[in-house]
């Protein structure tokens, strides 16, 4: 039975565990091991990591890292972050890795994405599309932490994607990055009208109400975190947080 997933997403700068606001001031928040370990005590549904330095160092992705990674996961692993050649996505999938995550790689090459499903089949393939609202209306597509604009629709995008292959589609709005004051329930009402594949929601959940709202609007949707699941209270102190199985499930059916 398909199920709403909440999902912590974490951050790999420096090759430590960060949280970022609109993709900038990287906070150091400490080891991403431990924040992993901590996750598979708290059986988390799955566990999205980004690697945000490679594609802007323009370099491979950190194997060693992910292979740790790999080992130390107890539940399902999307790794994303440098990811250019079927070479470099097969060598992942090797180590033990469920799904990668493709921006940059994707958008600059959309060929990637069909020749990698040819191999391993659409549901290892998540394609992440970071937005940010234009100035006077509707959406930039952006790579390399929000830095590059790629002058692509939004939602062209999203079909093309899904045409050649993709598995899931993550939206990640730039805007609402770390404010935790909820998702950006438009953008992803657009993007849903946009595919039939399985819709993931990254940036602005604050509180696991807005993960609650998030679920009765959209229904069966992943709803990913960042700072809800790495920090606690006003001031944000950090503390690795996941509600429990039945807080969890109280949840879903209290929205669903």
């Amino acid at each position: 039975m398909l199920r709403p997933r909440i999902i912590p997403c974490l951050l790999i700068h420096d090759k430590g565990l960060v949280k970022t606001q609109q993709f900038k001031n990287p906070r150091y928040l400490g080891d991403p091991m431990n924040a992993v370990r901590i996750f598979n005590e708290k059986e988390v549904d799955e566990i999205i990591v980004l690697d945000i330095d490679a594609t802007v160092d323009g370099r491979d992705p950190d194997f060693k890292m992910i292979e740790h990674l790999a080992e130390e996961c107890r539940m399902p692993l999307c790794y994303g972050g440098g990811v250019t050649t079927v070479e470099q996505a097969q060598r992942i999938f090797s180590l033990g890795v469920e799904k990668i995550a493709f921006s940059a790689g994707a958008i600059n090459n959309p060929n990637l994405i069909s020749e990698i499903a040819e191999k391993v089949g659409s549901q290892s393939i998540v394609v992440v599309l970071d937005v940010k609202k234009k100035l006077f209306g509707g959406y930039d597509v952006c790579t390399h932490n929000g830095k590059k604009s790629t002058g692509k629709s939004l939602f062209e995008l999203i079909r093309q994607f899904e045409k050649l292959g993709a598995g899931e589609i993550v939206i990640n709005s730039i805007d609402k990055d770390g404010d935790m004051k909820g998702y950006d329930m438009k953008l992803i009402e657009g993007a849903r009208k946009e595919t039939t594949l399985p819709l993931t929601a990254l940036g602005g959940a604050g509180t696991l109400d807005d993960v609650g709202e998030l679920i009765n609007k959209f229904g069966i949707i992943g709803a990913a975190a960042g700072s809800l699941f790495v920090f606690k209270g006003k001031l944000k102190a950090v503390l690795i947080n996941y509600p429990n199985f039945l807080d969890k499930e109280s949840l879903i059916k209290k929205y669903l």
